[in-house]
Parts: structure tokens; C-alpha cells; sequence
């Protein structure tokens, strides 16, 4: 492939123009071919605003032969379908989190993306923030001896009471919306024999799902994981690590603004070491690493993908057989 990578983008959410857009236009890897949105206005005027072209349908996108690729922010519930549509139409997709609402679905998309050489990525962003990357060194480096235990924590303040987030039709919750990162944190980190040892997903009154929860999971060699999230609360996005030896921890884990300067936080020997890093944008990073992936062919995530999803089928299951009743 030669010149950017051509992205079309179905859908007008909050994050694709917030963000996504601005990104797929800054990066010099891709370019931005057209938008699509069901309301034909909405697709103008996003389009007059990052210049490209609009396209009324969803559908539609796909018969374009200048859209190389497909970035799909839809609600979540849509996810499978359009997603199998970019694929069975020979386009390359960037979707957004979660990549679909089960795992069986999960599985089948990422068969489908291997079987027809293209490249399926789910949008996790913060795992491209080089600030995991220090925090892997270190521990690959003996700095907390063995590792032992992963505390994470992401939550965020209530939504207006339409959002998406609020809608079970739509794939809402607060275990896919922002359960995800803390989960894909312990993935990351301590490998994917983690497995669910029990869970509790609480709905807020008067919603129609999951606006907090609590999960634990172990793997052998004595991992352990907690995990904390919750759409309904003042914000927080910190993740520890703890070995034998010693700990780190870290504060804007998960959603750093690219202008932010991550501090990574050693705990050794009864005293902190600060090691504080260069500000890095996270989606940027992941624009980049999504264009390159697709001209070099490879789909290193597939693993994570798969097995988060397992995860969070058995976050529900065991949330709905320990609820009282």
C-alpha cells in the first residue's frame, strides 16, 4: 500500500468527532476519505468539518472505493453486525470498545478478519500509552520481585440520563463501558491465565443496567486481580502492581490527556521513587499502530481481544449467579 491509509468513519459519536477525527487528520499514516451518519445533515456538516466527504448510510460507506478501512464508534450492540459488513466488504476495522457483546460473536469476527487477510482491531487506547510500556520494564527487570497482585480502579461521573451508556438495547453498562480497562490492564499485565473467581454488577435506581461492579480473578502462581468500576462516580483511573519485592503504582492510567506527564511511582524498600516521563498521546499512538498494522499484516491483539471478552461473559455470569434471589 502506498500514500495514508483512507478511513471511513460510520458513525458521528461523541468520541469519533471529539477525538478519533481529529486524530485520523493529524496522523500522516492516514486520511480520512468520508463520514457517514443515518441523518444526512449530521453527515455535512461533520464532513465540511474535517474535509471529507459525507455519505447518508452506513451502507452506503462500504460502496466506496476510497475507504480503505473502517473506524466504527457505534453504540456497541451495532458493533457485530456493521463490523462483519466492513470485513465481508474486504475493508479493514478499527471498532471501537467493546469489539462486540459476547464472546462467541468476538470469535467469529476475529476468524473472519484472519480467513480474509485483514486487520480487526478493537480501540483499547490506553494500552498504546507508553507509560505501560515503563511500568513492563521495570517488572520485567526484577524491581518488584515477583508480581503478586493487580489493584485496578476506572470510574466516571454520571452521563446525561440519554446516553447510550444507559440503554441495554444499545450494549450500555458499566462493565463494558468502563469495567473494560482495568480488566484489559490485568490482562496486560499479568497474562491471560487470569480467571474469574467472582463478581458483582449494582444498578443505580432507576437504570436499566449496571452502573457499578467488583470483580476478582486469580491465575496460578498466586495472581490475583481486583478490579473496581463505575459510571456514577467522581473519576478515577489508577491501576498497582505489587510482587514479592515491591510495588508501582500509577494515577491517569487510563485516560490521560496527551498533554499529561505520567508519573510512575516505584515502591521499594519502604521508600517511593518517581519516574516521571515524557507527555505521550494515546490516540495518536493508537491511529498510528492501526495504520501500520495494516501494512505490515499483523494483528497482535487478537489474543487480548478474545480473551477479554471470555472474561467479561464470565464477569456476568457469576455477577448473576451470586445476586441475591
Amino acid at each position: 500500500m502506498t500514500g495514508p491509509l483512507r478511513i471511513g468513519v460510520m458513525g458521528c459519536a461523541d468520541i469519533a468527532v471529539r477525538r478519533m477525527l481529529p486524530a485520523f487528520a493529524a496522523c500522516p499514516g492516514t486520511e480520512i476519505a468520508a463520514v457517514a451518519s443515518r441523518d444526512p445533515d449530521t453527515a455535512r456538516r461533520t464532513a465540511d468539518r474535517f474535509g471529507c466527504r459525507p455519505v447518508h448510510g452506513y451502507a452506503a460507506l462500504l460502496e466506496r472505493d476510497d475507504v480503505q478501512a473502517v473506524y466504527v464508534p457505534l453504540p456497541a450492540a451495532l458493533h457485530a453486525r456493521w463490523t462483519e459488513a466492513a470485513l465481508r466488504a474486504d475493508r479493514h476495522v478499527l471498532a471501537e470498545k467493546p469489539l462486540t457483546t459476547d464472546a462467541g460473536r468476538t470469535a467469529r469476527l476475529l476468524a473472519l478478519a484472519r480467513t480474509r487477510g485483514l486487520v480487526l482491531r478493537e480501540n483499547v487506547m490506553f494500552v498504546h500509552h507508553h507509560q505501560h510500556r515503563a511500568v513492563e520494564r521495570l517488572v520485567a527487570g526484577g524491581a518488584i520481585g515477583e508480581p503478586r497482585s493487580f489493584h485496578g480502579a476506572f470510574t466516571i461521573p454520571a452521563r446525561p440520563d440519554g446516553d447510550i451508556r444507559y440503554d441495554p438495547e444499545l450494549g450500555g453498562g458499566a462493565l463494558a463501558d468502563v469495567g473494560i480497562y482495568p480488566l484489559r490492564a490485568a490482562l496486560h499485565l499479568l497474562g491471560p491465565g487470569l480467571d474469574v473467581v467472582g463478581a458483582s454488577l449494582t444498578r443505580a435506581a432507576g437504570r436499566r443496567v449496571e452502573t457499578s461492579g467488583a470483580v476478582l480473578l486469580s491465575a496460578p502462581c498466586s495472581l490475583t486481580a481486583q478490579l473496581t468500576f463505575g459510571m456514577e462516580h467522581a473519576y478515577r483511573s489508577t491501576y498497582a502492581l505489587w510482587g514479592s519485592e515491591g510495588g508501582i503504582t500509577l494515577d491517569r492510567a487510563f485516560t490521560p490527556p496527551a498533554d499529561h506527564v505520567p508519573v510512575v511511582r516505584l515502591h521499594r524498600n519502604g521508600k517511593t521513587e518517581e519516574i516521571h516521563l515524557p507527555p505521550h498521546d494515546q490516540v495518536a499512538a493508537a491511529v498510528q499502530d492501526f495504520a501500520a498494522a495494516v501494512r505490515s499484516g499483523t494483528r497482535t491483539d487478537d489474543g487480548d481481544t478474545l480473551r477479554q471478552a471470555e472474561l467479561l461473559d464470565r464477569v456476568r455470569r457469576s455477577a448473576a449467579s451470586d445476586a441475591p434471589g
